[in-house]
């Protein structure tokens, strides 16, 4: 159930909270990251890779990444996906990936600037 807005703070509060997932998605950034949400991506479980990047992204006030979304990459086995284009324009492909596994790659790589070996498909 939503909560109540009880006063012009809230709404402002609300408001800004938009302002953030709609700027997420918005606009070319120093980092790129696609969720591959082709069938198997959705059927291995790509809806909640894509909730927990946004979430991530948004709680760890990181503003220099476009979330987006795209279809099939063709390696099923490998679902749920993700490609991170960093500032270099270097392409680092995810796999298999899970809520666990994306916290640590938003810290590590995302802002760390580490990748993680671990999850990597190909760079």
């Amino acid at each position: 159930m939503a909560k109540k807005i009880e006063s012009p703070q809230d709404l402002m509060k609300l408001r800004e909270q938009a302002r953030s997932e709609i700027d997420l998605r918005g606009g070319p950034k120093e980092i790129q990251i696609t969720v591959h949400m082709g069938t198997c991506g959705i059927a291995a479980g790509a809806r909640e890779i894509v909730s927990a990047l946004g979430t991530e992204l948004l709680e760890s006030k990181t503003n220099n990444v476009t979330l987006r979304q795209s279809g099939c990459a063709g390696l099923c086995d490998r679902e749920p996906m993700m490609t991170m284009v960093d500032g270099t324009g270097t392409r680092f492909v995810y796999g298999r990936l899970d809520k666990q596994k994306v916290h640590e790659i938003v810290q590590s790589h995302v802002i760390g600037g580490s990748p993680v070996a671990n999850y990597l498909i190909t760079t």
